[in-house]
């Protein structure tokens, strides 16, 4: 991929782009990117002061990225352009994404009337790592067909909401903090993201539905909002959880009310933390959990199972911890088999205990998965939820033995991951072993400290079989990469 570096500070836009002679200006490194090329940006402001033309609009495939480790802390984009939306009118917005564009690591204020940060019109893009504060009404939305991935950014201080989505939109919303700012998220018309692992914190309203809208919302934490935590009007029907799926979010301390039905139809809400005397209208609760001193996801303590053929194994401690948190188990005689192989019937079995697989698309029919197998359930959400996918010729071929690549794959895709940087892949010796479609996958697990190697820490050994001993320490270092598990000590982590 070709990287145009800009600097507003030191650059011109009459340079060659490269780091030692950067460009000023982001609208010029736009002008001369094609689809793959990775826009860096240095700390400082891009605003109309620095030479900027809103709003921006990034190409399909272009990566716009400053610092994603401090979610765009000194990167700043400032500024507002007019936009006419096709299903929307006229907009006053920041930036404007096309499919697969990706924003990551950057601040984005928009200080104009009714001004938007982000807009996302009928496009597949990603948001990562970002920051949208202070913008007059949202920090993103979306619109149309749109099915974006909004992951781990912080919306705070903007006037209206920090996400709305409308008209068909779909997408997921992951892993964001939604915090003091007028409505978390709002959703109208027919929209249905996915909403799943977020903060929503001390906004006016948390989760505000009106339309038709059908959101599928999951373990999220939706606290101290002023008003409400979740508010379903009009003929918006979410899935807040069901008996197969249950919700696993914690509404606490909502000013008002925890959930509030005014659609006259009842709304599956099972599996959730809250106090029933602070919900109103039409829900099947099921058997409610009450709330405690929250902690949206399970830490693990220290020890944990003991098997007999671990006490001195490479991976006791993942093994341990997973066991802890009844993600594994051992056999009746007492042991683990931490060398033996695992078939990817086994694997799906073992994300449907640790990983909220709830439904991103459509089931595929693999034919050679039967009604009445073990492990079907299991297969069949974690394809819906975008871990596993089949092959060609519709086979999903359940005995077969997993790889590490295929494990990294499923990890990184399932939870939506991102951020990797190729060249983070020069610390394996054997890196020209790594297949095509695994080095932006494993370049992102790697920078996120979830590979784990054994013996030899720069060896990924990426086409080998997997052991139940490695997916174990994978599986843990994801959940301590998604906050979900403490981070422990093993020199093998790379």
């Amino acid at each position: 991929m070709a990287t145009v570096y800009v600097n507003p500070q030191t650059g011109s836009d009459g340079a060659a782009g490269s780091q030692s002679a950067p460009l000023k200006t982001i609208a010029r490194a736009i002008a001369r990117a094609a689809s793959g090329t990775i826009i860096q940006l240095a700390p400082g402001t891009y605003s109309a002061a620095s030479g900027e033309k809103f709003p921006l609009e990034i190409p399909s495939g272009v990566k716009v990225i400053g610092s994603e480790t401090n979610k765009g802390s000194g990167t700043l984009i400032q500024g507002s352009g007019k936009f006419v939306s096709p299903t929307a009118a006229s907009q006053n917005i920041t930036i404007l994404l096309a499919t697969d564009a990706e924003l990551r690591g950057l601040t984005v204020t928009n200080l104009e009337s009714r001004g938007t940060g982000v807009w996302i019109e009928s496009t597949s893009p990603t948001v990562a790592n970002c920051t949208f504060t202070l913008c007059k009404r949202e920090g993103v939305f979306i619109t149309g067909s749109a099915n974006p991935a909004i992951l781990d950014n912080r919306f705070v201080q903007n006037s209206a909401a920090g996400v709305i989505a409308a008209e068909t939109a779909k997408g997921v919303l992951r892993r964001n903090v939604f915090q003091n700012t007028g409505f978390g998220i709002s959703l109208q018309d027919k929209s249905a993201p996915l909403i799943v692992d977020n903060q929503i914190l001390e906004n006016r309203s948390g989760i505000v539905l009106s339309g038709e809208s059908k959101p599928v919302v999951r373990k999220n934490r939706i606290e101290k909002n002023t008003e409400d935590g979740l508010t379903a009007v009009g003929k918006s029907l979410p899935d807040i959880g069901t008996a197969q799926d249950l919700g696993g979010n914690i509404f606490r301390d909502n000013g008002e009310l925890d959930l509030q039905n005014a659609t006259g139809v009842k709304i599956s809400a099972l599996g959730n933390q809250l106090n029933p005397a602070r919900v109103k209208g039409l829900f099947d609760l099921g058997n409610v959990t009450p709330t405690p001193t929250p902690t949206p996801s399970p830490t693990p303590t220290p020890g944990g199972v003991k098997f007999s053929d671990t006490s001195t194994h490479w991976a006791k401690d993942f093994i341990d911890r997973l066991a802890k948190m009844n993600i594994v188990s051992g056999f009746p005689n007492g042991t683990f088999k931490p060398d033996e192989n695992l078939t990817r019937a086994q694997y799906a079995a073992l994300l449907a205990k640790a990983f909220e697989l709830a439904p991103r698309r459509e089931a595929t029919v693999f034919k050679d998965v039967a009604a009445d197998f073990w492990a079907t359930g299991a297969i069949v959400k974690a394809n819906r939820g975008g871990f596993l996918a089949g092959y060609p010729d519709r086979t999903f071929r359940p005995e077969q033995n997993l790889t590490r690549s295929q494990a990294i794959v499923s990890l990184v895709n399932g939870l939506q991951l991102t951020g990797g940087n190729p060249n983070s892949l020069s610390v394996y010796a054997d890196r020209a072993l790594i297949p095509s479609f695994a080095t932006d996958a494993t370049a992102t697990a790697t920078e996120r400290k979830i590979v784990v190697n054994y013996p030899a820490r720069d060896k990924l050994s990426p086409a080998r079989d997997i052991t139940r001993g490695e997916i174990s320490a994978l599986v843990y270092q994801t959940l301590v990469a998604t906050n979900r598990a403490e981070a422990i000590n093993s020199p093998y982590i790379v």
